[in-house]
């Protein structure tokens, strides 16, 4: 008997267990490794929309929550998985210039974007304009931050390692039972697995596909990551993660030449150092056709519930929609309309 299982290990399922974890409950995790978007995610926390020069969705309201929510995990892990990392914007035009000092003199964005832009300095990056700082950005490895708690659960026997069978639940009236286990309350934190879950498949998760091309350079010698065409952002040892792509149609697993030369294409404006390519990654994101998350349960079996659809920024989301939902689960309390799944009832 635990209080909850969980089903699915990325961002949305490690927001979930810490959280249970703080507030004392039991859970069991089933995690089969199949969706790869938050282990192969570049990890930036970052609360603003760089392409428009814009707050993105709650951005400033989670980012100091998120960033704190991390860091209670490297203490119950004694690990070290976040690191401040500066974020430059480089700017295309004169034109890019002048709406940044705009931006920067918003309220809501002003704590976050330098109003001093800064001249390049790095021989390593082409920058013919001036770059913007986005200040109190972070780094999370996530890889790492995943698969030291999956060690952590396996080690107090709360983790089981296979695919988890959505026709074997036994949904009773106070809870649920699962190959012999019984749970008060089952979470479902599957990422695009969920288009295979016959209780919340009918929901518009979307998915798009992002992909990644590692490069090794020891004359490129970043310290903050780079928004250009995509992301650069350094992994340290000379190893920097540049992408991602954003593809709608594709749903295979496997990383495309199509991505990878699109990647480098772009990047042959930016990079002005000698560079080779290590490897290259891939995996899709949750996404949603409102661009919002889906948090709830289920209409008619109250013992199911769903945190997923956390898109490109679940690294910011995901701790403050885990205490949501956890809320609404054990104190009654209201969802808010905006992410909350009843809004495609």
């Amino acid at each position: 008997m635990v209080d909850y299982i969980i089903v699915g290990f990325g961002i949305a399922g490690v927001s979930v267990t810490e959280e249970l974890e703080r507030r004392g409950k039991t859970y069991l995790v089933y995690e089969d490794s199949s969706q790869k978007a938050s282990r192969v995610a570049a990890g930036v926390c970052n609360p603003v929309v760089l392409k428009r020069f814009t707050m993105a969705w709650r951005g400033g309201e989670l980012m100091d929550g998120a960033i704190s929510f991390y860091k209670g995990i490297e203490e119950r892990l004694s690990q070290s998985f976040v690191d401040e990392l500066p974020v430059l914007r480089r700017f295309n035009s004169v034109e890019e210039e002048n709406l940044w000092y705009e931006a920067a003199d918003r309220p809501v964005l002003r704590e976050f974007l330098s109003e001093n832009i800064l001249k390049n300095k790095n021989e390593g990056i082409g920058a013919p304009f001036y770059l913007g700082k986005v200040h109190k950005t972070h780094k999370v490895a996530l890889s790492q931050l995943l698969s030291s708690y999956m060690a952590y659960m396996k080690a107090k026997n709360s983790l089981i390692e296979e695919p988890f069978v959505h026709d074997d639940i036994e949904i009773l009236d106070n809870g649920v039972v699962y190959k012999g286990v019984k749970a008060r309350h089952l979470i479902f934190s599957e990422g695009y697995g969920m288009v295979q879950n016959p209780y919340f498949n009918q929901l518009p998760l979307v998915g798009n596909k992002g992909e990644y091309v590692i490069i090794k350079s020891e004359t490129l010698r970043l310290k903050e990551a780079i928004k250009a065409a995509f992301f650069i952002v350094p992994l340290g040892n000379d190893l920097y993660k540049i992408g991602a792509t954003y593809d709608h149609q594709d749903k295979s697993k496997e990383t495309t030449e199509a991505a990878r030369d699109k990647i480098l294409k772009k990047m042959k404006e930016v990079l002005r150092c000698e560079y080779t390519i290590v490897s290259q990654e891939s995996g899709i994101r949750p996404t949603v056709r409102d661009r919002r998350p889906l948090v709830g349960t289920h209409d008619t079996y109250k013992v199911l519930h769903l945190l997923n659809g956390l898109g490109t920024r679940g690294v910011l989301m995901g701790p403050f929609l885990a205490k949501q939902l956890l809320n609404s689960i054990e104190k009654g309390e209201t969802l808010e309309a905006e992410y909350n799944i009843n809004r495609f009832a």
